[in-house]
């Protein structure tokens, strides 16, 4: 045994303690090379060069990149400096502004790959392997375009490995129900024995993008702004509610969004008829009780039936409406810009006014039952204002920094589903013997994932959707017409799983009602959910069990112009194509099961059936 503080040697192998190791820096008198402070496993060399393969874990707007074998990313940046998005969920219907935007995505994408081998890694591309996280609704001419700037860069081959396959590998798991909440869309995916059951998947587009919109909107309406004092005078003797006025439009830029919304936000406890606050307490800060009901005081005005807190999200950036017009001249901004419903169908102002008021009494509910605290957040002030001293402050409510999250629960139309709307529905789509194993081993991964307090909401909104069938309708007082049908229950079926939910990374899990659930709920290792997808990759590309795999010799046999320059000139200008070679999850045949019967061939089996009876 080696003395404490020096590394062991290679010959004294009858010495080796199975502790884990020190992570001290190898001295350069020993032939072992680790490859991460955190495993044991040595650097290999093969024919391209060192075998640990590169991560690659490309979002639309935070990029994880680091090599196989490690526990978390060696960087993780934005892909935009902005804080942007590189592609977004429509494209372009003109063939010409299709090309451009085309044209300036493969210019970001070069320059977030290149950032990728010689800023993040500093290894060189010819020597690597990429393991590339593909999200199952990752468009196919993005797949194309990162391909061909790496085998552009001489990268020996590429994986392809699906996002969520990848995260049930990181907890120990080739079963489950994983839901994936990014910034542009939340997608759920049932997977069974190591394979993505692709026609189940359920989508929509509440997600991190539209949580930002909503967080701005209730800081436009809600929100306090405190200007800087034009001298130091004017601070000690001018009390801050004078000073008040609402929010500027230049104040809430995407940087103060992204931090008041990863900093301050959580998930507050769902207000229902059975958990809700206390009907007679208009205190603020009162805490919900269990067995309480809402009183009509906190329940707000009937409105449509097709709006939702979603419809309100959408922020203008122009005073367009006569609400706006009516408010003070430092906030130019209107409550909607694209509602559902257009407001010009309406009357104008009467609209207007029952929107407003239906965010007021919500405000005014949420504000009752919150005990979130009020923060305070230093801003640069807008230009007209930077002649001051010091920065201006931003007020935001605690009410606001609790239920802004509430609009990925609350499900709009059919193509704006809750979250937890996307989960049922792909429940609904496995077979039966399968929900049971799928409702006890659901994984949420993704950024937005990561507010405090969602998951534990994510589980008590999933049964209180199941448990409570819909009202029955009131019957009918006339005798002469027909007692009205019953209500249809869509999750009838999916009401027996209740005992059986149970999510693997529940950070505070309840109390399991069976064996079950008690043996998956919270029991995921402790990673990150938006860095699941990434140590999935890193552990596939040790065990060399990724995704399907192109080489760079495939490639070139594919795409032959790719090689010569000549053809460069005759294909510009023109959108990109989708390369066959690429995988691709919605052109793979459907499942093997009974072989189709021709109607011939049916009734000459009948007929030859018959002969042989006879």
């Amino acid at each position: 045994m080696s003395s404490l503080g020096q590394p062991t040697t290679p010959k004294a192998k009858s010495a080796i303690s199975p502790t884990t190791p020190a992570g001290q820096r190898v001295t350069a008198h020993t032939a072992v090379v680790q490859a991460s402070p955190h495993y044991v496993t040595t650097r290999r060399h093969s024919l391209y060069g060192v075998e640990d393969r590169v991560i690659i874990d490309p979002g639309s707007r935070i990029w994880k990149v680091g090599f196989s074998g490690e526990g978390r990313p060696r960087d993780v940046f934005y892909a935009c400096k902005d804080g942007g998005s590189l592609w977004e969920l429509r494209r372009a219907t003109d063939p010409a502004e299709r090309a451009e935007e085309d044209r300036l995505l493969e210019l970001r994408l070069q320059t977030c790959l290149r950032s990728v081998f010689h800023d993040s890694l500093l290894t060189d591309p010819k020597a690597r392997k990429v393991i590339l996280v593909e999200h199952p609704l990752l468009p196919l001419y993005i797949k194309d375009m990162i391909a061909r700037i790496l085998f552009q860069n001489a990268v020996p081959s590429v994986s392809f490995a699906s996002s969520h396959l990848l995260s049930l590998l990181a907890v120990g798991k080739i079963t489950g129900l994983v839901l994936d909440v990014g910034h542009l869309e939340s997608v759920a995916l049932p997977i069974f024995a190591a394979r993505p059951l692709f026609p189940q998947l359920r989508a929509t587009p509440l997600a991190g993008a539209r949580l930002t919109l909503h967080l701005r909107a209730l800081l436009l309406m809600f929100g306090t702004y405190l200007p800087p004092p034009t001298s130091l005078s004017a601070a000690a003797n001018i009390p801050a509610a004078n000073r008040s006025t609402r929010v500027p439009q230049e104040v809430l830029t995407d940087a103060v969004i992204e931090d008041i919304k990863t900093r301050c936000c959580f998930v507050g406890e769902a207000l229902s008829s059975s958990t809700g606050g206390t009907s007679n307490d208009n205190t603020r800060g009162s805490t919900p009780g269990a067995g309480d009901e809402l009183s009509d005081v906190d329940q707000p005005p009937p409105s449509d039936a097709t709006q939702s807190e979603s419809d309100f999200s959408q922020t203008g950036f122009e005073s367009t409406s006569n609400v706006s017009s009516q408010r003070e001249t430092s906030s130019e901004f209107s409550i909607i810009s694209n509602p559902r419903v257009p407001i010009a169908a309406h009357s104008a102002a009467g609209e207007s006014s029952n929107l407003e008021s239906h965010l007021k009494a919500l405000a005014s509910m949420y504000t009752r039952h919150s005990t979130a605290t009020d923060l305070q957040l230093k801003v640069i002030p807008p230009v007209s204002q930077q002649t001051g001293t010091g920065r201006g402050t931003l007020l935001i409510p605690g009410w606001i920094r609790e239920r802004a999250g509430e609009v990925l629960f609350e499900g709009g139309d059919v193509d704006e589903a809750s979250i937890v709307e996307v989960i049922l529905e792909a429940l609904l789509k496995v077979p039966m013997d399968l929900r049971k194993t799928l409702a006890s081993s659901i994984l949420v991964i993704g950024g937005t994932a990561m507010l405090p307090g969602f998951i534990p909401r994510l589980h008590a909104e999933l049964l209180r959707a199941i448990s409570t069938p819909p009202s029955a309708p009131s019957p009918s007082t006339s005798p002469n017409r027909k007692p009205p049908p019953p209500p249809y229950d869509r999750y009838a079926s999916l009401r027996s799983l209740v005992p059986y939910f149970a999510i693997m990374n529940n950070p505070s899990p309840g109390p399991a009602k069976t064996a079950r659930a008690a043996a998956t709920s919270g029991k995921a290792p402790a990673f990150v959910p938006s860095l699941m997808p990434w140590v999935g990759g890193s552990l596939a590309g040790v065990l060399k069990t990724g995704g399907t795999e192109i080489s760079r010799e495939k490639w070139d046999e594919a795409n032959p112009q790719t090689n010569d320059g000549e053809n460069e000139d005759s294909d510009e200008g023109k959108p990109v194509t989708p390369r066959s070679i690429l995988p691709d999850w919605t052109r793979i045949p459907l499942p093997s099961g009974a072989p189709q019967v021709e109607k011939k061939g049916m009734e000459v089996d009948v007929q030859m059936q018959g002969v042989v009876g006879a």
